[in-house]
C-alpha cells in the first residue's frame, strides 16, 4: 500500500502534487487534503528560487536569508521545477528583478525563473551586457511552455497603446500566453494594456497621479487568490491613468477581487485565474515610492507626497513597510492555487481551468 512516508524515497522529478492527488510518473494516487499537506511539508525544505549563479539580485536576496539556488545546484535535485517567465518592461530592470524574486520566494516550490525582454525596444536604463547575459527574447522562448508568467508595468501609460514601440510584439506575446502559459499576472500598465486588448476597456487620464498606499477591501473572499487576506489592506499605486472600476464591474468576463474607493481596481481575474490583473505595485520594496517621489521633485514635476507612506507625512522619515505581508500572500496564492495545483506534470500546454 502506498504511504506518505514513501515520499522520501521517490525521485522528485517524477513527483507532482495536487490538492487531493499525487502523480508519480504516469500513475495517479488519490489522497486526502491532510495527506497532501503532509507531503508538501516533507518536500518544502528543498524548494527555492533557481536563478543564474551570477545574477546580481541573487547576492542581495541571500543577504536577506532568502534561499536562491543557482543552476549548478539545482541540477542535482530530482524534482519537477515550476517554470515562471517574467516579461520585464520596467526601465530599472535590476530593481524589478529583485522585487519580483523576493515576492516569489515564500513558497516551498522550486521555481525556475526566465527573464524575458522585448526585442522591439532598446533599453536606456539597463546595460546590454546585463540583458544579453540574463534575458531571453520572445523569439528565444516562443516555443516553450510556462507554468506562470508575470508581465510588468511600464512608464508608458500616458501614451496611446498603439504608439508604444513594442505594442505589436506585446500583443503577440499576449496571444501566445493563451496556449503556452497556465496563468498570467498582468501588473499595473500591463493590466491596463491587457484589459484593453482582451476586453476593449479604455484607460482614462487622472487629474493627478495616483501615488502612495491606498486602502482596499476584499470582495469574493471564497476565491483562493485572496485567501488569507484581511478585510482591508494597503497596497502601492503609482500611475497617471485608470480603467474605471465601473467599466470593469460591467464586463461579465471579469471578477473583481479587491478594490479601493479612492484608487479603484486593485485585483481582478478572468477565466478562473488564467488571467490575473493587478492594478497596483505589490512587488514594490520599502523605498521604491520614496525614490520616485524624490526623482520627480528633482525634475520639477508636479508630485504630491505619497499617501500613507511616510510617518507624519514627513519625507525625512523612513518609509513604513505596511504592504509586504499581503503582497507575499498574493504571489504565494497565485503560485499555489493557479500555477502549481493547475499545471499538469508533463508541461505541454495551458490546461482548461474549467476541467480542473
Amino acid at each position: 500500500m502506498w504511504q506518505i512516508s514513501s515520499i522520501a524515497y521517490l525521485p522528485h522529478r517524477y513527483l507532482f502534487l495536487s490538492k487531493t492527488n499525487i502523480f508519480y510518473g504516469r500513475q495517479k494516487f488519490e489522497i486526502s487534503v491532510a495527506a497532501s499537506q503532509q507531503v508538501a511539508q516533507r518536500m518544502e525544505n528543498v524548494m527555492p528560487i533557481k536563478t543564474q549563479s551570477d545574477l546580481p539580485a541573487k547576492e542581495i536576496l541571500e543577504k536577506e536569508n532568502i534561499f536562491v539556488m543557482d543552476e549548478s545546484r539545482a541540477t542535482h535535485q530530482d524534482i519537477r521545477v515550476i517554470e515562471i517567465g517574467i516579461l520585464n518592461l520596467m526601465p530599472l530592470k535590476e530593481d524589478t528583478e529583485l522585487q519580483l524574486l523576493r515576492s516569489l520566494s515564500n513558497t516551498p516550490l522550486q521555481i525556475n525563473v526566465t527573464f524575458i525582454t522585448v526585442s522591439s525596444h532598446e533599453s536606456k536604463n539597463t546595460s546590454m551586457s546585463h540583458l544579453n547575459k540574463f534575458y531571453e527574447t520572445f523569439a528565444d522562448i516562443k516555443n516553450r511552455y510556462f507554468d506562470g508568467l508575470i508581465i510588468t508595468g511600464a512608464p508608458v501609460e500616458q501614451m496611446e497603446y498603439e504608439e508604444v514601440d513594442y505594442w505589436n510584439e506585446l500583443t503577440e506575446i499576449m496571444d501566445w500566453t493563451e496556449e503556452h502559459v497556465t496563468s498570467t499576472i498582468f501588473l499595473c500598465w500591463a493590466a491596463q494594456a491587457s484589459l484593453y486588448y482582451f476586453y476593449g476597456l479604455e484607460k482614462k487620464p487622472l487629474d493627478k497621479k495616483m501615488f502612495g498606499l491606498f486602502w482596499h477591501k476584499v470582495l469574493n473572499r471564497k476565491i483562493p487568490l485572496v485567501r488569507g487576506f484581511d478585510d482591508v489592506f494597503l497596497a502601492p499605486h503609482s500611475r497617471h491613468t485608470e480603467v474605471p472600476i465601473a467599466d470593469i464591474h460591467a464586463c461579465k468576463d471579469l471578477t473583481v477581487l479587491a478594490e479601493s474607493e479612492e484608487a479603484g481596481l486593485f485585483l481582478a481575474m478572468a477565466e478562473d485565474g488564467r488571467k490575473i490583473f493587478v492594478m497596483g505595485h505589490p512587488e514594490y520594496d520599502r523605498v521604491t515610492l520614496d525614490g520616485e517621489y524624490k526623482r520627480d521633485l528633482a525634475k520639477g514635476l508636479p508630485i504630491e507626497i505619497p499617501k500613507n507612506y511616510y510617518k507624519d507625512d514627513d519625507p525625512n522619515n523612513k518609509p513604513m513597510l505596511t504592504w509586504r505581508a499581503h503582497a507575499n500572500n498574493l504571489y504565494t496564492n497565485w503560485l499555489n492555487y493557479y500555477v502549481y495545483q493547475s499545471t499538469p506534470y508533463d508541461l505541454y500546454g495551458a490546461p482548461d481551468f474549467r476541467e480542473i
